[in-house]
This record gives structure tokens, sequence and C-alpha cells, in this order.
């Protein structure tokens, strides 16, 4: 009993000692950031507030993020979470089409000739391009912002899919011909474990621009989330609110992307992950 005892203290302290050695870094490189902006702030007359002056000016923001006034007077929480609804549809059509064409070139030839160069040209298309065409084809804000979301993050899904299609080990699939599998125990068993470490690495790049995508767009459509509130604080010389709602867009965008990477890293084999 008495052993049990000593290993289980000595295996919380190493618990609490790793932990502290990952969290005490950040913590610091924070703690110094700050500093040095309150003192670039105060000596160099920018316009910017200090961190002080934006704690004191977005109080309201940063400790009641659930007010909800009507309108677009809404607190952060609201405005984030219209935008992550927008996220989640887009993304997840891009997911879904995407996954789905880049099987389909990935296993064809011709049609990998036909539409490569095409996808080549238009994923290097900024992704607010997009939004004229969007609204001109859907007439309102909230589709023509899911569908830069979507047109924006298919792209690396796309040819990530492919790419793993392309990979598949040629051994594999002379395996699967003298076995004479189906094309639906094919895909199973063969290809689309093969390929998912390159789905979710295009997954993990498409959540990021999917991200960055909708806030860009949102400052353009109007109406509730968070890219119109930057926006519209602007407009209205909110310095503090724009740094705010920034730190909120940072927070949000970190958590999406390690969301992606702990579904996958539940999902692919640690041996298959794409470095």
């Amino acid at each position: 009993m008495t052993v049990q005892v000593t290993q289980r203290s000595r295996f919380n302290s190493q618990a609490i000692t790793t932990y502290l050695k990952t969290l005490i870094p950040p913590v610091i490189a924070i703690a110094v950031f700050l500093v040095l902006w309150q003192v670039l702030t105060m000596t160099t007359g920018t316009l910017l507030p200090s961190p002080v002056r934006t704690v004191q000016e977005a109080g309201d923001l940063i400790f009641d993020p659930f007010f909800d006034n009507g309108g677009t007077a809404k607190g952060l929480f609201w405005q984030v979470l219209t935008s992550l609804r927008r996220v989640a549809i887009g993304f997840t059509l891009a997911a879904i089409v995407g996954v789905a064409v880049g099987v389909l070139i990935g296993t064809s030839q011709l049609m990998f000739r036909a539409l490569d160069p095409i996808f080549q040209v238009l994923r290097t298309v900024p992704p607010l391009a997009w939004l004229p065409l969007s609204l001109a084809a859907f007439q309102q804000a909230n589709p023509s912002a899911i569908f830069v979301i979507f047109i924006t993050a298919i792209w690396p899904i796309i040819l990530n899919t492919a790419e793993g299609v392309r990979r598949i080990p040629q051994d594999y699939n002379n395996v699967a011909r003298v076995l004479k599998l189906s094309k639906q125990k094919y895909f199973f068993k063969i290809l689309f474990p093969a390929t998912v470490p390159y789905i979710f690495t295009g997954l993990r790049i498409g959540i990021g621009l999917s991200w960055l995508a909708i806030v860009a767009a949102e400052m353009l459509i109007g109406g509730v989330g968070i890219g119109f509130f930057i926006w519209d604080a602007w407009n209205s010389s909110r310095v503090s609110d724009i740094i705010v709602a920034i730190v909120y867009v940072g927070i949000v965008g970190l958590l999406l992307d390690r969301l992606v990477a702990y579904i996958g890293s539940k999902v692919v084999p640690e041996e298959q992950k794409v470095g």
C-alpha cells in the first residue's frame, strides 16, 4: 500500500511538473508582450490603446460576452456563434464535395489531367474575389458568405485527398486485384484507410482558411458576425473593441484547428500520419 501511494505521488508530481513546463513559457511570453505593448503605447504617442485602456474601454465585451440588445447589438459570444454556424455549413459541404472529387481525380488519370490545372488556377483566387459572384448568384448575404467559405476550403481538401489516393502503394492495389475485391470493399478496406491521413491534412488547412474567409466576408455583407462587428467597430472608432474581437478570432481559430487535429489523431493511426 505504501509503495502504491509513493508511486501515485511520484506520478502526480511528474504530471504537475510536465504541465507547468508546458504552461509557464507561453504565460511568460504573453506577459512580456503585454508589458511591451503598454510601454510602447505610453512612449510613442500611437493612437492604439494600451492593454489597461483596452480593458477599461471594452470591459463589457470582455466580462459580458452574452448580452443581446437586439439587432446587431450583441455580445461577442453571439457574434462568434453566428460566424461559426456559417463556417460549419460551408466547411461541411466543402469536406463532403472535396473528398468525393479528390477520390475521383485521384483514381482516374484522365480526370486528374483534365481537372488539376483548373483547380490549381482556382485555388489561387482570393476568397473575397468570390463574394461579388456569390452575391450576384444568391442575392442574399448568408448563403453568399457560406459559398465563400465553401469555395475557399474545398481546394486543399480536394488536392490532399487526390494526392493521398495517388500515393496508395501499388502492393495494396495488387492485393485487391488478387482477392478480386468489389469497389465497395476496395474503398473501405484499402483506399479510405490509406488516404485518410491526407484527407485530415486537407481538412485542417481547410478549417483555417474557412475561418479566415468568414471574417473577411462578413466585413462586407453586414449583419451579425464577428467580421462585421470588427468593421462596425472601426467605423465607430472603437479600437479597443477591435482588439478584443481579434483576440476572440485568434482563440476560436486555434480551437478549430486543435479540434480537427484531435479528431484526426483519433481516426488516423500513429504510423500513418502525414508529417
